[in-house]
């Protein structure tokens, strides 16, 4: 579709719910009216469009929403969805409200059937990455991760405090059950001393090897990050398999669980869905279809779903070095 074409957008969120959300939200309603555009709000994700929850929604409709956590547009499974006739019904909803173009902020998930719907019925959609795991292809931050990450910092500051004054050694879960960014990033910003990802298998025996040197010979307290998904199991299986390996370490389990996903996003957070809200509705303009807005050394990209939900995006291994370096 030429940008003559483009005269109604509706946006939605999908999947899990990530800090920015709201701010992302508030960035296309306002460019869509900025370029002429009348914006529509998708309530409950893809339900929405299947059951035709479809509301106009205006510039003052998303006021004071920058600063909350959570999606005011909420987000819903939806198996009806992931079937043709679901998807025709969706499609005939969009149809009536007059509707030329869709916004989806959402994860690999929502991309995937983002994709699948555009192809059959010819809708332009543009993807904005939101999720906490920042584990999407061609963006280097998803909407929600910093948040994220601030969040198990603050509660890994506050651990070790307890940590420290009874000489103990604590497992931490946090969220990743396929990515560890959030584990790795917070290990090194908390100075945690040992971390596991579910990418890199062998940390877990370097784990071993820590406990029977470093930690033992000056050390009677320490934080170990555990990404839910890492392989040997999530945080108390790990623990427990610790505690009757070396019976002489007191150790303790906390799963910080979706903690994480709420709150308040961080500035960069508000800022980043910010310029992937206004990205996302100038790529409608463009003529641009099935794309992500991504943003790679400062600068917007555009990359199409099937990259997006196909590769995956590398794990920065160099932060395990570096937090091996600096737990010494």
């Amino acid at each position: 579709m030429a940008m003559k074409d483009i005269k109604r957008v509706g946006v939605l969120t999908s999947g899990g719910d990530a800090p920015g959300m709201n701010a992302a939200l508030r960035a296309v309603v306002r460019t869509a009216i900025y370029n002429g555009l009348e914006p529509f709000a998708i309530y409950d994700g893809y339900k929405g469009i299947v059951e035709g929850d479809i509301r106009a929604i205006g510039a003052r409709d998303v006021s004071n929403i920058i600063q909350r956590g959570g999606t005011i547009l909420k987000s819903a499974r939806c198996e009806e969805f992931h079937t043709r006739k679901g998807r025709e019904k969706a499609a005939k909803n969009l149809l009536e409200k007059g509707i030329d173009g869709l916004i989806v902020i959402g994860g690999d998930g929502s991309f995937c059937g983002a994709n699948i719907f555009s192809k059959e019925f010819n809708i332009p959609i543009i993807g904005i990455p939101g999720t906490i795991d920042n584990d999407l292809y061609g963006t280097d931050y998803t909407i929600g991760f910093d948040t994220a990450v601030n969040t198990v910092v603050e509660a890994v500051d506050k651990i070790r405090d307890t940590a420290s004054a009874h000489n103990r050694l604590f497992f931490v879960e946090v969220m990743g059950r396929d990515a560890g960014c959030i584990a790795l990033q917070s290990a090194v910003a908390s100075g945690a001393e040992a971390v596991l990802i579910p990418e890199v298998e062998t940390h877990f025996y370097e784990l071993e090897e820590y406990l029977n040197s470093e930690l033992k010979s000056h050390k009677n307290s320490g934080i170990v990050i555990v990404a839910e998904g890492e392989k040997h199991g999530g945080a108390y299986q790990i623990a427990e398999k610790i505690g009757k390996d070396y019976p002489e370490y007191d150790i303790r389990v906390t799963i910080l669980g979706h903690i994480q996903r709420g709150g308040s996003p961080t500035s960069y957070d508000r800022v980043v869905a910010s310029r992937l809200g206004v990205a996302s509705i100038e790529a409608l303009i463009d003529g641009k279809k099935s794309v992500m807005v991504g943003i790679v050394n400062s600068d917007i990209v555009h990359v199409p779903f099937e990259k997006a939900i196909k590769n995956s995006e590398e794990i920065p291994t160099y932060l395990l070095d570096i937090n091996k370096i600096l737990s010494i």
